[in-house]
């Protein structure tokens, strides 16, 4: 592994030169012209986590996925046994980290200085968490599922970062868990052998090297969902700098945005020459079904061309022809 400041290109094991945020805990960003892609290369996607002690081997002999709590079967299956024993399935998922573009907020934001890498599109491929949890046999009374991964704390103050979902939501038929990214296992730096995921939530929730799935009578108390992760609890999740919210929830659905990804911030775009800007657009699951692009400062506006959807929960590529002015 290389080191070195932030904002420097770096490779990990598994990974191209991905923008370097911070080594320990991992924190790299994908570079802005793998967006050009629709699905997101294994080596190029971002790495968030929280916890220094991150997973560096995992013996597939003997790992074992642990689902329990209250539930009338504990389960401990083997990869094989989620590959063998359950039916398997795919989507297309957009994976958003929460502070994703956090470096272009004013007044700066406390907490990683992402640009608009801290996400990636991939296809996953696994087995669907409510077929888990319906042959555990969840008994009456459940409230939440928490979920919990192989990474550790590296002090005993320092709470060990599990989350948690509503049991209607995580028995809903679309949250997975993984053990495919792009037809192939997931890197180790992106939750080798099991990724929770949750499609159109944030990253958050989003459990790597995931190794156990509890279900709770009562609502989750932990860290991570009761101080960590929350946003104002208004239509827009929105508060000023002076004037904080002070009743929040747990952090949850996608915000709809749309990024350039062409031109990038250095690219010269020649007077005079027609040019195609590029970008994406997307949300929680309901799907984009018009971009408008404004290029004089937001005084019209016009419809850009929209690529094929791939998936309610994926993001879309919008296209505009552009001729600039000399």
């Amino acid at each position: 592994m290389e080191t070195g400041s932030a904002g420097r290109l770096v490779r990990f094991p598994e990974k191209a030169e991905l923008i370097l945020l911070t080594d320990r805990a991992p924190q790299l960003e994908t570079p802005l012209h793998y967006f050009r892609q629709d699905l997101t290369p294994n080596e190029a996607y971002f790495v968030r986590w929280h916890l220094a002690g991150i997973p560096t081997f995992v013996d597939t002999r003997t790992f074992r996925l642990k689902v329990g709590g209250l539930v009338r079967q504990p389960l401990e299956l083997s990869l094989d046994d989620l590959r063998q024993q359950f039916e398997p399935v795919s989507l297309i998922a957009l994976n958003q980290c929460s502070g994703n573009s956090r470096s272009f907020f004013e007044p700066r934001v406390a907490g990683g200085q992402w640009k608009h890498g801290a996400m990636g599109n991939s296809r996953w491929t696994g087995v669907r968490l409510k077929d888990l949890l319906d042959k555990a046999g969840v008994k009456a009374g459940a409230v939440d599922v928490t979920f919990g991964g192989l990474d550790e704390p590296p002090l005993p103050s320092v709470n060990d970062f599990v989350k948690s979902l509503d049991v209607e939501h995580a028995r809903d038929g679309e949250v997975m868990v993984a053990y495919e990214m792009n037809g192939a296992p997931p890197p180790m730096l992106n939750g080798f052998p099991l990724r929770l995921i949750v499609p159109g939530w944030y990253a958050t929730y989003w459990v790597k090297a995931l190794d156990e799935i509890t279900v709770l009578p009562e609502k989750f108390k932990g860290f991570w969902m009761e101080k960590a992760y929350r946003i104002p609890n208004n239509s827009d999740a929105n508060e000023s700098h002076d004037n904080q919210a002070t009743d929040t929830v747990p952090i949850n659905r996608f915000s709809v945005r749309s990024i350039f990804v062409r031109p990038e911030p250095d690219e010269h775009v020649a007077a005079g020459h027609p040019f195609e800007i590029e970008g994406l657009a997307f949300d929680s699951g309901y799907g984009i079904r018009r971009v408008e692009v404004s290029t004089d400062g937001g005084a019209s506006w016009a419809d850009a061309q929209l690529d094929p959807e791939l998936g309610k929960y994926s993001w879309r590529r919008w296209r505009f022809n552009w001729t600039p002015h000399a």
